[in-house]
């Protein structure tokens, strides 16, 4: 069996997935993600080491930018083949896309401003990583494929999409090499999920495979059970109004703040917790949990589960600046949820801001913190999960 499988991202590291199998004549790249540790990052602007335009297919594992954010650059580069992902992917991708691209160019508006005021010449010229405009280029090359149906890509070469659990269409892929009648199967992971998690089912058993390429972000800790989150988070929630603070909690857009407010409201409706007034203060999550609505075929708990947690009294879900703004001038204990998770944007830092040096206040990050991001140097911390 001859193929070669190199790797771009996402070794020695844990962000920038980009993994090139070539076989058979053909390329495919397994992901195209956004290097996010903060001394890492520059790398993201380098030309790819491949070239774009000779890829068939990109096998898109799920819509986290470390795993999609670098597309609008490929596709910029010269790759015109197609995305293949599962739709909840697809539909996700163009968000996450045009909201960081978004990001990029107000970022550079910025700098531009900033350095015009100081009368500075900056050795760069203050450009964003891609445009919203570049990001849009990417979507009609999104195809999105169903769960357990092996898709046909030409030169021997198939793959199929399974469930991973992780967040909403997240996949492992099982990538079928036929040569000379013999067949072997590579099982990318992708970011794997955790079993008995709320609203997504659990991921499918991976089964046999001939070489496996596994994530291991988490592999040098055992995660504490699905069923001790809730009473851990009533715990902090209790203690911090006790203190009369606010819960301030740096959430990740998708899955991880549509799981907060699924045990936020198993909490309220166990009266484990007081009635709290909870803000989701994040578009992007909004959005994403829009699209969650869209596939109740995905869920292992039925679709008013979620419907449930958005139509509380005491949720709000905030979209204008004024509006987050405003949230600062509540008196009495709240829960702001907000992004991003890592704390390197979004409306996370102003709430950090004005609640970061009140002791009574908690700050709980609920995932990953890259090295070298905001979160981390934040996480001073006992951890509970």
């Amino acid at each position: 069996m001859d193929f070669q499988l190199s790797f771009h991202g996402a070794a020695q590291n844990v962000t920038g997935s980009r993994y090139l199998l070539s076989a058979n004549g053909q390329n495919l790249l397994v992901d195209c993600g956004l290097y996010q540790e903060h001394n890492l990052k520059e790398r993201n602007w380098r030309d790819f080491p491949f070239p774009p335009d000779k890829l068939n297919a990109v096998l898109l594992t799920h819509a986290h930018l470390d795993h999609c954010g670098l597309l609008p650059r490929l596709v910029k580069a010269g790759f015109k083949g197609p995305v293949y992902c599962t739709a909840p992917t697809a539909d996700i991708a163009r968000i996450v896309l045009l909201d960081c691209a978004r990001i990029n160019e107000e970022d550079a508006e910025f700098k531009r401003r900033r350095h015009e005021q100081e009368g500075r010449t900056p050795k760069y010229k203050e450009l964003p990583l891609y445009t919203e405009e570049e990001a849009r280029e990417v979507f009609p090359l999104l195809t999105p494929c169903k769960y357990n149906e092996k898709i046909d890509l030409g030169g021997g070469l198939a793959v199929e999409f399974c469930e991973i659990g992780h967040i909403l269409g997240a996949s492992f892929l099982r990538v079928f090499v036929s040569q000379k009648g013999a067949t072997r199967t590579i099982v990318f992971s992708g970011d794997v999920g955790r079993k008995q998690m709320p609203i997504l089912r659990d991921p499918a058993p991976i089964g046999e495979a001939d070489y496996l390429v596994l994530e291991s972000t988490y592999g040098n800790r055992i995660h504490s059970p699905q069923q001790d989150i809730p009473k851990a988070l009533a715990t902090i929630i209790n203690q911090t109004c006790e203190r009369g603070g606010n819960l301030i909690i740096p959430s990740f857009a998708i899955e991880r703040t549509q799981d907060l407010l699924y045990f936020l409201s198993l909490l309220h409706s166990q009266d484990m917790i007081p009635r709290l007034p909870i803000f989701v203060d994040s578009p992007m999550a909004v959005k994403v949990s829009m699209i969650f609505k869209r596939y109740p075929d995905l869920y292992d708990r039925e679709t008013k589960e979620l419907a449930r947690a958005f139509r509380g009294a005491n949720t709000s879900l905030i979209h204008t600046q004024a509006d987050s703004k405003a949230i600062n001038h509540i008196r009495g204990t709240a829960i702001i949820i907000a992004g991003s998770g890592m704390c390197t944007g979004g409306r996370i830092k102003h709430h950090l801001t004005h609640n970061i040096e009140d002791i009574a206040n908690t700050i709980l990050y609920d995932g990953y913190q890259a090295s070298n991001t905001m979160g981390l140097h934040n996480k001073d911390c006992a951890p509970i999960d």
